[in-house]
């Protein structure tokens, strides 16, 4: 391990910044001066080989704690850890996001926007479902939430007008990069403590979510006509039927979409066939 408690706490977060967020989250905000990481998680009531392990977890994709490690943790700061989260992402990071993209989309038109806040708008839902289901389970499933994240961030990369201010993407992008990192280190602290914890008698479930970055491609025109009918909510056997073909080559088309997109969810196409012209918006709010 990298981390320990008789190095200062100054020293620790120096190795990675990232860990003020880990330290926020557990109420460890006071000064650091000269303070030792044991000193400092004793006088905050945080243990410490539970703080010096998930620092571990939160800043190294590759950490994966061994069973004597995890009998030191205490649950109780996991989970504190863990709701705190939850929190921030609903009441600080989507909030502050959603104001960001409201003003970036100015010069964008009133269908435009309207699309932008209905798909933020529907995140916000997700986020809260899932957070409450992982209240009551601890086997979290976060691929939906990831997924609907790249593709927010692919619709601002690739979608929105040049009227756009630039400055403001870039800010926006990168606000959606970092949230991006602190969800994937929230998974994994997650995947590889909370749910090894509740499952100690056998052996720990390793978990590994590897996001890909989109290739930069154009659909094809008959890609862009099975996105149309995606968007327009029909589903595979109907899509098959409508342009002749068979349903593999429906899959691997749709395949296809969202490897050249970077989108993976239906109401993520649906925002991307309107942002990009392929559908009136009107056509499937009817």
């Amino acid at each position: 391990m990298r981390f320990n408690g008789k190095m200062k706490m100054a020293e620790l977060v120096e190795k990675d910044f990232h860990l003020l967020t880990l330290c926020a989250r557990l109420g460890i905000e006071r000064s650091f001066g000269e303070l030792t990481v044991e000193t400092l998680c004793r006088a905050c009531e945080v243990d410490t080989d539970t703080f010096l392990l998930l620092c571990e977890v939160y800043s190294d994709p590759h950490f994966r704690p061994t069973t004597g490690q995890l009998r030191l943790c205490r649950v109780e700061d996991v989970l504190e850890y863990l709701h705190r989260s939850h929190d921030f992402y609903l009441d600080e990071a989507l909030p502050r996001l959603s104001a960001g993209i409201e003003a970036l989309t100015q010069p964008c038109t009133e269908a435009q926007k309207h699309v932008i806040r209905t798909f933020l708008a529907g995140f916000r839902r997700e986020l809260e479902l899932h957070f409450a289901s992982e209240e009551q389970s601890v086997i979290p499933n976060h691929t939906e939430i990831h997924e609907t994240l790249s593709d927010v961030k692919n619709l601002i990369l690739k979608s929105l007008p040049e009227s756009c201010d630039p400055r403001q993407r870039r800010e926006i992008l990168l606000a959606i990069y970092e949230l991006q990192y602190d969800i994937d280190r929230h998974t994994c602290i997650e995947d590889e403590v909370l749910v090894p914890l509740v499952r100690l008698q056998s052996s720990p479930r390793r978990l590994a979510a590897e996001l890909d970055e989109p290739e930069r491609e154009e659909l094809s025109a008959r890609e862009k006509e099975i996105l149309v009918s995606v968007a327009q909510g029909l589903l595979n056997k109907e899509i098959a039927d409508k342009h002749n073909i068979s349903i593999n080559t429906v899959i691997t088309h749709r395949k296809n979409i969202t490897r050249k997109t970077g989108i993976k969810t239906v109401a993520g196409l649906t925002a991307y066939a309107i942002l990009n012209d392929l559908i009136d918006i009107n056509s499937i709010e009817s």
